[in-house]
């Protein structure tokens, strides 16, 4: 690891100029992603600016009925939660999928929504890559790639998104407030994440030194019946081939509304818009779940080695979606 400098902000503002000052900083949370990428070498950064008393960490009711997160807030505390565990269970089902209890106890909201791809690609300093070095090729689509993207990728890049925490929160129809070199402002979820395009180096649409302060659920009733499923490798601390977050609302035996994302299967936590569409005003049964799930997955373009997530992920939205219906 390279030395670096390092900081302690007062306040967000202070932050922004911090980073504004010395382009070649970074922001420093829980660093449960950032170390590890420090020590591999994929990442060197002269300073880094400490924000862990910056970032609020306290959840707290918004007037119009749903929850303002602090980004400062632990993995950990955003799962126990209770009125997150009462209101979005999807959200909290989502924090306990990922990582292990010690590292979800130093983790942040804010940190989990930045973090990198898991790409062995991009980890590897000695292989090239596009995320790490635009223009130098990406060889995970000749190689390696039965747990990366199916959906949405390009030829530059076919890395996915790690965070089973942004599957909720994209699911949800979350807003990140965000401080910046251009003042406060807000980007929605789906949104905040880029598809790779020829420029897979970007992983959201944030400026330099943009510094997230707070993510906000909004009020969704139905979400109280949601759920998180995630199918991996193994039982413990491995991220998902296919996950996803699902809300429904049935009354009557027919869908009113429904909110889906998929994780495991694009460089973004991906907003189902299709199946949620195709699923509004249909009856609530496993072969409108499929149908729905067909209706999104037509524009899946899965490479050699990782076909199997299609049939995959038609099976689990249709399961979930199914014991969703069936809950009261």
């Amino acid at each position: 690891m390279r030395p670096f400098a390092y900081r302690r902000a007062t306040d967000a503002r202070a932050a922004v100029a911090s980073l504004s000052e010395q382009p070649n900083a970074m922001y420093l949370g829980g660093g449960t992603n950032l170390v590890d990428l420090m020590r591999l070498g994929v990442v060197a950064p002269e300073a880094l600016v400490d924000v862990t008393r910056v970032a609020s960490d306290t959840v707290e009711e918004t007037a119009g009925g749903g929850l303002l997160i602090g980004s400062g807030v632990r993995n950990s505390d955003l799962a126990a939660h209770p009125v997150v565990r009462r209101r979005y269970p999807m959200l909290a089902q989502a924090v306990l999928s990922g990582a292990s209890g010690q590292i979800r106890n130093m983790a942040t909201v804010g940190g989990n929504l930045l973090q990198r791809t898991r790409c062995s690609y991009f980890q590897d300093v000695s292989k090239p890559c596009n995320k790490r070095r635009p223009g130098s090729g990406c060889p995970a689509v000749e190689g390696d790639h039965r747990n990366l993207a199916i959906i949405g990728h390009s030829a530059a890049c076919v890395a996915t998104h790690p965070s089973d925490m942004a599957v909720a929160l994209a699911a949800l129809g979350t807003s990140v407030h965000v401080e910046g070199r251009r003042g406060a402002r807000q980007v929605t979820m789906p949104g905040l994440h880029r598809l790779p395009g020829d420029e897979p180096d970007r992983d959201t649409v944030l400026d330099p030194g943009d510094l997230i302060t707070a993510v906000e659920l909004p009020a969704l009733p139905f979400a109280a019946r949601s759920r998180y499923r995630k199918v991996r490798d193994r039982a413990s601390f491995a991220f998902a081939v296919v996950s996803v977050a699902a809300a429904l609302d049935v009354a009557g035996g027919v869908v009113r509304d429904c909110r889906i994302a998929f994780g495991g299967l694009a460089h973004v936590p991906w907003r189902a818009e299709l199946a949620e569409e195709a699923l509004r005003g249909s009856p609530a049964t496993a072969a409108e779940f499929a149908r729905a799930a067909d209706a999104e997955l037509a524009r899946a373009r899965p490479l050699p080695e990782n076909g199997f997530k299609v049939p995959l992920t038609r099976n689990v939205l249709v399961r979930t979606l199914t014991e969703l219906a069936e809950t009261p």
